[in-house]
């Protein structure tokens, strides 16, 4: 979330084929001057000569795998995506008296879905990328349900079904994605019968149930691996309170993001997302979105509105429980506010730092998780009374759930309500960006509340030609201090075309003290 995540869009080129021929060849030869020999012996003592081998007649053995297989293949579908990209020359992070800007020790899940798209090398200009990936038909009329990241940011989509003549590919619109959970949904038209997935109930499997995964693996479709359940309720991406995965020792490879993971009544319990690893291969730790998100998610994305809506209350807590909070304010279980974002419904309604909810709607919540699940469900525009406690005295609070994403917009990266990309006030720049934690300070060596780190930037904007690069923390901005993205908003929004930008930078994996650096260009 983090190495790893499947973004298993794969490119690959088969590097075995010259030593395959070559081991053929030599084979032949050898065979040739053995028959030979043989053939010699034969003739001294014919009773010494080798029986015939014999082919046994066909047995079926242990065929439950074998016929899960044949029921789901023909329901996973290979999706190949064209995208234009600009590409980027190579730079160093860091000027030639900084040395090489040295690497800081990385977050094992950072740039989560960005390991298998790979770099784009130093060629110049915008070139055409394509890439691999699996889905799973669960609409005979065509929807196909694969991961967000497989389908981003594509120019083109198509797919191509099992029973197909080789080489016939389906043109498949999006219905639409949704960030949080990294799923998305498309669709072909087609006169043919598409055979469908069984979906199943994901909280029925456990640790230890086997588990097959289907997809296109580097690009090899109906590839059917094996393995067990590993874990579940894995949370492996920062900030991802919505992606909480199946760990499954199942092979799964780059190419395999968007196929289904199926239990052993042939049901799709989950679909393949994610590996953790530092080759960019299987290392027997990957990881399935449950089938009850997804199914969530998918009836969302196929309705009206082709978008997710989530209820929040604009709120913020500490991502861990912790029982000294408890102990200190003075309460057995709930969620203790750490913040209470200005002008959200929490807001509104009085809330405070300091306040531990305890209820929602009479029902107790016990902690961050099923607070968000249950405010989440809700629709937006729909009302709650949270219980919750203050000074030790407990209270009642109405409260009005907004859109999540509305509130969060800028944090998210996500669509507003008009379902059209959010318009942040730092649009002229091309970037955005978020506040730096205090475990981020940490990690890149700066004062705590110091900086803004770049969430995003847009390929061809001002900030990528500038240089910015996600990871980058910006500290200044024309002299003047960045330490909060209200900060990075007021600055931003006091630009004007033609004038000069001076960002103060620390460079993503520079982990030096002195690894700042300026980056500047005049705003068109």
């Amino acid at each position: 979330m983090d190495p790893h995540a499947s973004g298993f869009g794969t490119r690959w080129k088969p590097a075995y084929t010259l030593t395959i021929l070559a081991t053929l060849t030599l084979g032949i030869l050898i065979g040739t001057v053995i028959s030979k020999g043989v053939r010699g012996q034969e003739s001294k003592k014919s009773s010494d000569s080798a029986a015939p081998l014999t082919i046994p007649s066909p047995q079926q053995l242990s065929n439950q795998f074998s016929q899960i297989a044949k029921q789901l293949e023909p329901t996973v579908v290979n999706i190949n995506t064209e995208s234009t990209i600009k590409a980027q020359p190579r730079r160093r992070r860091g000027s030639p008296d900084q040395g090489e800007g040295g690497g800081g020790d990385e977050n094992p899940f950072d740039d989560f879905f960005d390991r298998f798209f790979g770099g784009q090398g130093g060629s110049q200009g915008p070139i055409r990328e394509r890439s691999l990936g699996s889905g799973v038909i669960v609409d005979a009329k065509g929807y196909i349900v694969t991961n967000r990241h497989v389908v981003e940011k594509a120019d083109r989509i198509r797919v191509r079904i099992d029973a197909d003549p080789p080489g016939v590919l389906h043109d498949a619109k999006l219905i639409g994605a949704d960030q949080e959970t990294d799923l998305a949904v498309i669709k072909i038209d087609t006169d043919k019968v598409l055979p469908v997935a069984k979906l199943g109930n994901s909280e029925s499997m456990q640790v230890g149930d086997w588990v097959l995964a289907v997809g296109s693996p580097f690009g090899l479709s109906e590839t059917v691996t094996a393995g067990i359940v590993s874990a579940k309720g894995r949370n492996i991406v920062p900030n991802r309170q919505f992606q909480t995965f199946i760990q499954t020792d199942a092979a799964i490879n780059p190419g395999n993001s968007g196929g289904p993971l199926v239990n052993m009544a042939g049901e799709v319990i989950g679909i393949n997302t994610a590996i953790l690893t530092d080759t960019n291969a299987y290392a027997g730790v990957g990881f399935a979105l449950p089938s009850n998100t997804v199914v969530n998610v998918y009836n969302q994305l196929i309705g009206p509105d082709h978008r997710v809506a989530r209820g929040s209350i604009g709120i913020q807590f500490a991502a861990q429980e912790n029982p000294a909070i408890s102990r200190v304010y003075g309460v057995q279980s709930g969620v203790t506010i750490s913040s209470v974002i200005a002008g959200t419904p929490a807001d509104q309604a009085g809330l405070q730092v300091g306040d531990t909810i305890i209820s929602v709607d009479a029902k107790a919540v016990k902690n961050g998780d099923e607070l968000v699940a249950d405010i989440a469900s809700r629709k937006p525009g729909t009302k709650v009374t949270l219980g919750f406690v203050r000074n030790g005295k407990k209270q009642d609070a109405s409260v009005t759930v907004s859109d999540r994403a509305k509130l969060f917009s800028s944090r998210l990266g996500e669509e507003d309500e008009t379902g059209e990309p959010a318009a942040p006030k730092e649009s002229k720049l091309g970037l955005t960006v978020r506040a730096v934690t205090n475990e981020m300070a940490d990690r890149l060596d700066i004062p705590a509340g110091k900086g803004v780190i770049v969430q995003d930037v847009k390929p061809g904007a001002f900030a990528d030609d500038a240089g910015l690069a996600r990871g980058d923390v910006i500290l200044e901005i024309n002299k003047h201090a960045v330490n909060s993205e209200d900060d990075f908003n007021h600055v931003a929004a006091t630009l004007k075309s033609g004038q000069d930008v001076v960002f103060l930078v620390r460079q993503r994996g520079s982990g030096r003290q002195d690894g700042t650096i300026f980056l500047a260009g005049t705003l068109p």
